[in-house]
């Protein structure tokens, strides 16, 4: 038996509906820690996203994120494999955390254990969790999964999404105050993708963010026809419900996906992102 874990980045959630593929598909979800002032908390645990973002903006803080220590993925792996199961555990971007190479540290001490670095993020992640899952599912060995995950799902996941404002990019260092100040007079809203397992801005919207995002969704899915239309997942942090409903009947309107999912970031997603931050994830032929 294979069995299949993440950690908590995989934001395969949705606070507003209470949906949970986690659950769902038996998924192991191992959190990541949020630290507001002095304070932590374990994400999606101790702690949601929309209570984070109240936290923080009443703190006047910036959330900080910690990946799982090696022992407490020990602990975990130790746990999952005991009844001779094997294990795909599936991180964060390496380039993000230290999550990836704490695990390979935890799996070295325990057998059948293989980690996966998904060099993604938030749903992009999730998009790699439900793949091994799913051959899981047809009873493929975990060696394969990996393998395949590696090859051939890794490097075709697509994530992007658009950002209301630059506030979090700056107080976490990822944007300078003089760029996020002619942003917001010139009403720009940047187009971040993770390439090559970082984030890039790859292009900048100009209007109001709920135009922007009508924008972005055509630029990224009209005339397509490299996508594989298995799964798409729309994710997004504070957004207010008929913007979420419009981006789903846009999504319909330019592309013809089997499964349309609508999830949730996490704390560790929103901790940089910060609110109104919606994007749409989906993995390429």
């Amino acid at each position: 038996m294979v069995k299949i874990a993440c950690d908590s980045t995989a934001d395969l959630l949705n606070e507003v509906y209470g949906t949970n593929l986690y659950a769902e598909r038996n998924i192991t979800v191992i959190p990541l820690f949020v630290r507001i002032g002095g304070d932590e908390y374990a994400d999606g645990v101790d702690i949601t996203m929309m209570q984070m973002l109240d936290r923080c903006t009443n703190l006047k803080t910036l959330p900080k994120t910690a990946a799982p220590e090696v022992a407490r993925l020990e602990k975990v792996f130790r746990e999952l494999t005991e009844d001779g199961s094997e294990l795909v555990f599936i991180t964060i971007s390496s380039e993000f955390s230290s999550g990836y190479s704490n695990a390979c540290l935890a799996a070295a001490a325990v057998p059948g254990v293989y980690v996966v670095d998904s060099r993604n993020l938030s749903t992009g992640v999730g998009h790699i969790v439900l793949e091994a899952a799913d051959m899981a599912d047809e009873g493929r060995c975990a060696k394969d999964i990996k393998q395949i995950l590696d090859e051939q799902i890794v490097p075709r996941v697509e994530t992007s999404f658009v950002l209301d404002g630059l506030d979090y990019m700056v107080r976490g260092g990822r944007c300078s105050a003089v760029a996020a100040l002619g942003a917001n007079l010139l009403q720009l809203h940047p187009s971040i993708e993770v390439i090559d397992g970082n984030m890039k801005v790859v292009k900048k919207y100009r209007g109001s963010w709920a135009r922007c995002l009508r924008t972005y969704v055509k630029d990224r899915l009209e005339g397509r026809e490299d996508i594989r239309f298995k799964r798409i997942f729309i994710t997004y942090t504070t957004t207010e419900e008929e913007i979420v409903e419009e981006i789903e009947q846009l999504v319909k309107q330019y592309a013809d996906f089997v499964e349309i999912r609508r999830t949730t970031a996490g704390c560790t997603v929103a901790s940089h992102c910060g609110p109104h931050t919606l994007g749409i994830l989906f993995i390429r032929k």
